[in-house]
C-alpha cells in the first residue's frame, strides 16, 4: 500500500480532530496519551483550528505529520514540538538545549507492523535536523513495552530522566536521539 507522508494544512483541523480521538480510544491510549477521549470530545471546534493551525505546513515550533492512505484517510501520525533552551517544559523540567519533542504518535491498529511507523519518524526526524535541532526526545511511559522497543528500533535511547505521572506512583520514561 502506498501512502502519502506530509505536514498537515491549516483548514484540515477536522481530519485532525477525527484522528486525535481515534487514538484516545486505542486500548492502550491510557499508557500513551494525557488527556482522555471525553476531554478531547468536549473541546470545541476552535480549539481543534488553532492546534491545526500551530503545527501546520510552514510552522517553525511544532510540526503534525500524517500518513495518508490511498482513499485519503489518515493512518498515522505524530507531531514533533520545537522546545528552546531557557524555557520550562510540560513537565517542569528546563530545556538546556534546542530540541525537538516528538508527541502524538499514533497509527491506526489495521496499519501496525507494515512500516509506516518508521516512515512517520523519518519524516519527522528529517523535519527537526532542517530546523537545526540538536536533538529529539520523547516521553513514554514505563508500561508501555511495544512503545519503547519501537524508539529503541529508531536509533532513541533511554536518557535516564524519568518523569513522575500523578499520586499512583506511576512514571515516564525519556528516550533520545542525539543528531549525528
Amino acid at each position: 500500500m502506498s501512502y502519502v507522508i506530509r505536514s498537515v494544512r491549516a483548514d484540515e483541523w477536522p481530519a485532525a480532530k477525527e484522528l486525535r480521538l481515534a487514538a484516545l480510544r486505542d486500548p492502550v491510549a491510557h499508557l500513551a496519551f494525557l488527556e482522555t477521549y471525553e476531554e478531547a470530545l468536549a473541546k470545541p471546534d476552535s480549539f481543534w483550528q488553532e492546534r491545526t493551525a500551530r503545527a501546520a505546513e510552514g510552522a517553525d515550533k511544532a510540526q503534525q505529520i500524517i500518513a495518508e492512505g490511498p482513499d485519503g484517510q489518515w493512518v498515522g501520525t505524530l507531531t514533533v514540538l520545537v522546545e528552546e533552551p531557557g524555557t520550562t517544559d510540560w513537565a517542569g523540567f528546563e530545556v538546556e538545549r534546542k530540541q525537538g519533542h516528538v508527541v502524538a504518535v499514533f497509527v491506526r491498529p489495521e496499519e501496525r507492523g507494515s512500516g509506516l511507523t518508521e516512515v512517520l519518524f523519518d519524516a519527522a526526524l528529517e523535519w527537526s535536523w532542517a530546523q537545526g535541532l540538536e536533538r529529539v526526545r520523547l516521553i513514554v511511559h514505563e508500561e508501555n513495552g511495544r512503545a519503547q522497543r519501537f524508539y529503541r528500533r529508531a536509533g532513541f535511547l533511554p536518557s535516564g530522566v524519568t518523569v513522575p505521572l500523578g499520586d499512583a506512583g506511576e512514571r515516564e520514561l525519556e528516550f533520545v536521539l542525539e543528531r549525528e
